[in-house]
């Protein structure tokens, strides 16, 4: 746990002073987001745009971590065991590509459909039975959403057939 602990806070010191604009925190065994890392990131908080929480053991974000990265474009939380996220997500106006892929979803995040900015939706190897395709093809950004290896519904299944502004990778694809 320890040498978890200093992974993780080698990794946060390394982003604040190097001033990047990426935190990469995957594979730190994280349950949640430590609150230590708020306090440490405080200065540049503004300044990161890409976070990496993939490959961790994570049930739950904060409605704090989305206040306080409001400048992210991209975030990998792949590979964790997370059922939803807070609604402050959908107060990420420039998020762009949010990956979800082998968590734990079996209620599409609808949230997501509120961020105007987001092109990319992974949510391949999760639980989600049904997909708000209505809201999805109303988003302005979207381009691509990967539902693959999901047990959808034949109803979801078939709204998924037809044409659609952006790309669509599901099981069903022949």
């Amino acid at each position: 746990m320890a040498e978890a602990v200093a992974n993780v806070a080698r990794r946060v010191n390394a982003t604040v002073e190097e001033g990047k604009d990426t935190l990469d925190l995957s594979n730190c065994q994280l349950i949640s987001f430590p609150d230590g890392v708020f306090k440490v990131l405080r200065s540049v908080s503004e300044n990161i745009r890409v976070i990496t929480l993939a490959d961790n053991e994570m049930k739950a974000l904060s409605s704090k971590f989305f206040s306080t990265f409001s400048q992210l474009r991209e975030l990998d939380l792949r590979g964790n065991v997370l059922t939803k996220l807070p609604n402050s997500v959908a107060e990420m106006e420039h998020l762009t590509c949010i990956n979800l892929a082998n968590n734990s979803f079996s209620i599409f995040p609808d949230k997501l459909t509120e961020i105007a900015t987001l092109e990319r939706i992974n949510l391949e190897g999760n639980s989600l039975t049904e997909i708000p395709v209505e809201k999805l093809s109303e988003m302005p950004a979207l381009k691509w959403l990967n539902v693959k290896s999901n047990p959808l519904d034949s109803n979801t299944q078939s709204a998924l057939q037809s044409p659609h502004s952006f790309d669509i990778l599901s099981t069903t694809d022949s």
